[in-house]
């Protein structure tokens, strides 16, 4: 079994410049170019989400994939399901868009499409060796790997702080 990946975010390095929102839309729209997205209908949606908190903290949320999905569970039709690499995926067929996977997410990634009346949410851009908005992220704020590497990473960063007397 393959090494699962996650999306990380490093809120130290997002400037909210929304390149990772932009890029989702894009990625999600029928014409794939900037140009005919904004122009779609139904609208392409992000599936990402840039919050702002503390005075020029800004985290990228989106959604985490669950080991034991609430969202999945609670979905009454069955629409929501687990792959083995660990995506969770949301069958918009099956989807009745009664809202209770966005109201059971914990994070709040799980977005409500209005005009389709279905429920969204990361899908990892399948079929893209790195997710969109990822590849779009012009600071790294946004990582694709696995947990070890980005620990690994973390670990790193935290050595050469405390080398340099940086961190407390």
């Amino acid at each position: 079994m393959a090494t699962r990946k996650e999306i990380f975010a490093k809120p130290e390095r997002c400037t909210g410049c929304m390149s990772c929102v932009i890029a989702c839309g894009v990625e999600h729209s029928q014409g794939k170019s900037l140009f005919a997205a904004c122009t779609e209908k139904p609208a392409p949606r992000s599936r990402v989400y840039v919050e702002w908190s503390a005075p020029e903290r800004k985290t990228p949320i989106l959604c985490r994939h669950c080991d034991d999905a609430p969202c999945m569970h609670a979905c009454i039709v069955g629409a929501i399901t687990q792959g083995e690499d660990g995506v969770v995926t949301t069958d918009t067929d099956r989807c009745i868009g009664c809202w209770t996977c966005v109201m059971v997410c914990p994070y709040g990634v799980i977005g409500r499409h209005a005009e389709l009346k279905k429920s969204y949410r990361c899908d990892r851009c399948p079929g893209r060796e790195l997710p969109a908005c990822v590849s779009s992220c012009p600071t790294g704020a946004l990582v694709f790997g696995s947990v070890d590497e980005f620990s690994k990473g973390a670990r790193q960063t935290a050595a050469e702080e405390f080398a340099k007397g940086e961190r407390k």
